[in-house]
């Protein structure tokens, strides 16, 4: 176990709080947005059902005060993961989003790259193991 950062913890519920508009944005508007970026509604769909469980997941950990170090690690390779995956997608030519999908695909894989960085900084900063 280790002693959550202040720094962790915030960076860990902005996470959450990014990833919970996403979620819904996406779970109940994703027919809209699959015709506004020009992205297939499924992945829309899925990607917004996943985000539920990830933001609930991490808003959950941003509020402990310490965890299992593994658990942050976890949510740093996830969104390290995420933002490759989306600049992949966009090489892949599995799918040809218009000039304002490929904005959206491109700044939310910023900001989970932001994100990966501040919360390895945050568990940096994160005091060594709780005693029990």
């Amino acid at each position: 176990m280790i002693q959550l950062s202040s720094f962790l913890r915030r960076a860990l519920l902005a996470d959450a709080v990014f990833s919970g508009v996403a979620a819904l944005a996406f779970t109940f508007g994703a027919g809209a947005f699959a015709s506004l970026f020009s992205l297939p509604q499924g992945l829309l769909l899925e990607s917004g059902l996943f985000l539920i469980a990830y933001a609930a997941f991490v808003g959950w950990l941003g509020s402990r005060q310490s965890t299992q170090q593994a658990l942050v690690w976890i949510v740093i390779v996830g969104n390290a993961a995420w933002t490759l995956a989306s600049i992949a997608l966009l090489f892949s030519g599995s799918v040809s989003p218009n000039a304002l999908g490929t904005a959206m695909v491109v700044a939310q894989a910023i900001a989970t790259g932001v994100f990966a960085e501040l919360q390895y900084v945050g568990l940096r900063k994160s005091g060594g193991a709780v005693t029990a």
